[in-house]
């Protein structure tokens, strides 16, 4: 989907004494707010325009597979196509027979799907009146939840545009008693101006805050001064530097509290506004001008998935639920579900680059993040994601390198799940590692990638290897055919904690 930027002030915060690589990720008990009272939800971005070959038992498979993740729906995101109606047709019934009670909702692609009349809204009000009543479409304050991507240009025929989304959507008489809405759009606009909405939306969804966007390579270069030059080597010395230095980025929650601040100003009919925040573990799109002319990244390194989840979950009040941004959009690379349906002509950085390690850590963090505590680790897992070559590698293609890629680091990220204290050691050839001692819980840690080299990582404890991971398909290279910073992550076997 094309990628509208909501305007974010830069704050370039001072910097800290440098954090070590080797983090341990506690929860910190406090005390929370009335919001946390509320159930909370995490649901994922599925894009239905990537499922046109999808049978019902794909359907069974993702919802299955998400719901084992700790996920409760699924955003499905529509657009103009004319088959789409059935694939949405098909989600509902798998869901309803999958016996999870895993929970659907519609959202709208409102960069695709017509705004100018009031029959473009009263196709969008169809499917909420079909849906409204299923027993799988998600419930907010006894009303049918939905959400868009965009949609702060669409008046449908009205004076405004929220007098268009208003008279057309939220307070038209289709969606009243049981087919009433609560609507939560991803709007791209300023914070400060959803007052304007009150009538409109019942909340706000904020789609780019899965990523520092505010993060390119010219701010870089600003808040790492002197250190710019690095980021063109990544020499050893200067990652944790570096890492500390684009951590001010990782993770923030200025945007969310921006949109929070925003949402007191709007007054809604069935209670407090709801605020949607989003995470995300990635983000390369590599289109030419012959097709969507989509080639950048945004800063996804730093650990972006579990830090970003970390800040959710510290700062839980704030969101009363949290969508992960994607499920399936290939052509972006930032899913997390498996690599199955149709795709956008992204093949040649999708296939072979799978990102279901993601998946598997996602129930960690989703569970802290609706219960309020961290579950135990009780299994010991090694989780490694890298890029497949090195960032200022040359290549025959004619796409050209994304923008922003200077902010990558030619690094292998890892995070481990530790029963107990143990050692760590990540290799990225026969010739190179790096040891680390990490503690019981949580661990983040990295280091630099070796070009003809391979990623593997062991866990020793007791003088005993627990779990000894060298993932297949993945190599490190500095001649590729073409430009690829999408990731290739990957995830030990569970193995349980050797008995003394």
């Amino acid at each position: 989907m094309y990628f509208a930027l909501i305007l974010v002030a830069f704050v370039a915060s001072s910097m800290v004494d440098a954090t070590p690589l080797n983090i341990r990720s506690p929860f910190r008990h406090r005390k929370v707010s009335k919001r946390d009272d509320s159930q909370k939800f995490v649901v994922a971005h599925h894009m239905v325009g990537n499922t046109y070959p999808y049978t019902q038992d794909d359907w069974t498979s993702d919802i299955q597979a998400a719901h084992a993740a700790g996920i409760d729906g699924f955003a499905l995101n529509i657009g103009s196509d004319d088959w789409q109606p059935t694939q949405v047709a098909s989600a509902y019934q798998a869901a309803a027979a999958s016996g999870t009670d895993f929970k659907l909702f519609i959202s709208f692609d409102m960069s695709v799907l017509p705004c100018s009349s009031p029959d473009d809204a009263a196709a969008l009000r169809n499917y909420i009146t079909t849906y409204a009543q299923h027993p799988n479409q998600l419930q907010v304050n006894n009303r049918a939840f939905a959400s868009t991507f965009a949609g702060e240009s669409c008046s449908f025929g009205q004076g405004s545009v929220p007098q268009g989304w208003s008279s057309q959507f939220t307070q038209h008489p289709d969606l009243s008693g049981a087919n009433a809405v609560h609507f939560v759009p991803s709007f791209f606009v300023d914070p400060a101006t959803f007052g304007q909405y009150n009538g409109a939306m019942h909340g706000a969804f904020n789609f780019n805050s899965g990523w520092p966007i505010q993060l390119t390579a010219d701010t870089g270069n600003s808040v790492l001064g002197p250190l710019g030059t690095n980021l063109a080597s990544s020499a050893s010395q200067a990652i944790g530097t570096i890492t500390q230095a684009l951590s001010q980025f990782v993770g923030a929650t200025d945007t969310d509290t921006q949109y929070v601040n925003g949402l007191k100003s709007v007054t809604t009919d069935d209670g407090a506004p709801t605020y949607m925040g989003a995470v995300s573990p990635w983000f390369f799109t590599h289109y030419g001008a012959d097709s969507y002319n989509k080639n950048f990244i945004y800063y996804a390194d730093s650990h972006l998935y579990p830090t970003r989840w970390e800040s959710i979950i510290d700062n839980r009040d704030m969101f009363d639920m949290v969508e992960i941004v994607t499920w399936n959009d290939f052509g972006e690379s930032h899913y997390i579900g498996p690599i199955h349906g149709a795709q956008p002509n992204s093949q040649d950085w999708v296939d072979g680059f799978d990102h279901t390690a993601w998946l598997d850590m996602t129930s960690y963090y989703a569970t802290a993040y609706k219960t309020g505590s961290y579950p135990q680790i009780t299994e010991d897992k090694l989780y490694m994601w890298a890029r497949p070559h090195t960032k200022d590698a040359n290549a025959p293609d004619p796409v050209g390198k994304p923008d922003n890629y200077e902010l990558d680091q030619d690094v292998l990220w890892a995070v481990v799940f530790a029963t107990a204290n143990s050692t760590v050691t990540l290799y990225t050839s026969d010739s190179t590692s790096q040891t680390f001692n990490v503690n019981a819980g949580v661990n983040k840690i990295s280091t630099d990638l070796t070009p003809g080299g391979y990623m593997r990582g062991t866990i020793v404890r007791n003088d005993q290897t627990i779990v000894d991971f060298r993932p297949d398909g993945y190599n490190f290279t500095s001649n590729p055919q073409a430009y690829n910073y999408n990731a290739f992550a990957a995830v030990s076997p569970s193995s349980a904690p050797a008995s003394n």
